[in-house]
């Protein structure tokens, strides 16, 4: 089935299975209708971004445009590249601790992370914590929390880890978590830590936002030529969820299937909303909403637009520094009494193993 199809398709069923609402009622045959259709979404959504991957025009893509500052992004490895050795758990958070001065390898190490599914294009494991449904508690929704996806905002690494600290010991089972604190870990562990990823593709560029794969190049090229001059820091890829990293990310969210997603930036000093439902926070700490609008392949528009799952990005107000503590405190708060009073569970929980899918730890 061609490409243009099965955007098509996800078209179709957006407009007719999401609800403008996040507060849900329970579940009843509609609903369940309307969840096994969701699924097929997603499903749609992995198999184009498998298609668009395999395809010769991705794997040898034609040479971006280059600029006088910078060389052009360098082609992507085709499907028979040797695949890359996958660090453990314990070595990823030596070289997080190498590179981040305010998390150290043992303050990583005591969140007992777990290796996701998901690793990045230099076999780097994207780590993940789950703080799961609680025995006896009733859980209001589903969260994803995401950070680092450009690699060279420090702080937006640095303040999940602090976050983690407050939940490790204040987890109530209201909501159900998902945490990933360094979502780009190619990208920060460079030499000169880079926002975009080992194939210079600027992930929060690089998700399906547009009906065809034909009508999102010619939207991501416009967008990056036209608006950003070819700024390498902002490439989108060749095709959408072309990139390791960016293609877990729609995973996790179509398997999780969160409530609401949270994705942590800097240094802009603000928060920025996408989707329903239409009550976004007004601030969190000292930050206050503004909203910047949505880019093509952005992350922003893929969950806020096309599979209309909220999500608030906060943007601290500096990359290399992290907020006082007083302040990780207040946007913490502020975050959870906005989730409790606005997002609600859409479709049923399913138990936790089937929900977090790891890896096993390599030898």
């Amino acid at each position: 089935m061609a490409s243009g199809t099965f955007f098509f398709l996800i078209s179709f069923f957006i407009t007719v299975i999401f609800p403008n609402d996040s507060h849900a009622q329970p579940l009843n045959s509609h609903d369940k209708d309307r969840s096994e259709m969701l699924d097929a979404v997603h499903e749609i959504v992995k198999k184009t971004a498998n298609d668009a991957v395999a395809a010769p025009s991705v794997n040898n893509p034609a040479p971006a445009p280059s600029t006088p500052e910078s060389s052009t992004p360098p082609p992507l490895p085709g499907p028979t590249s040797p695949a890359k050795e996958i660090r453990t758990m314990e070595q990823t958070c030596a070289l997080i601790g190498d590179k981040l001065g305010s998390v150290s390898a043992a303050d990583c190490l005591a969140h007992r992370l777990t290796v996701s599914s998901g690793s990045s294009v230099n076999g780097i494991p994207i780590l993940i914590k789950e703080y799961p449904p609680l025995p006896n508690r009733e859980t209001q929704a589903r969260i994803l929390l995401l950070g680092g996806i450009h690699g060279d905002e420090y702080s937006a690494i640095s303040i999940v880890f602090r976050w983690m600290e407050i939940l490790n010991k204040f987890h109530s089972g209201m909501f159900h978590w998902h945490v990933v604190p360094l979502v780009n870990p190619d990208g920060l562990l460079q030499k000169d830590s880079q926002r975009t990823n080992a194939h210079h593709v600027d992930l929060n560029r690089n998700f399906p936002t547009s009906p065809t794969q034909d009508e999102w190049l010619q939207a991501s090229q416009d967008y990056w030529i036209n608006e950003t001059h070819r700024d390498p820091r902002r490439y989108p890829g060749p095709a959408p969820l072309s990139e390791p990293e960016s293609l877990w990310i729609a995973e996790e969210i179509a398997t999780f299937k969160p409530d609401a997603v949270i994705s942590i930036h800097a240094p802009y000093g603000l928060l920025d909303f996408d989707g329903p439902p239409n009550a976004p926070p007004e601030r969190l700490g000292k930050l206050y909403l503004s909203l910047l609008g949505t880019y093509p392949g952005s992350l922003g528009r893929y969950c806020g637009d096309i599979i209309k799952v909220p999500i608030i990005t906060i943007e601290l107000e500096r990359a290399g520094i992290m907020p006082e503590k007083q302040e990780i405190s207040a946007i913490w708060m502020d975050l959870i009494q906005w989730l409790t009073g606005h997002v609600r569970q859409r479709t049923p929980t399913e138990s936790s193993p089937k929900n977090l899918k790891t890896r096993p730890l390599p030898q």
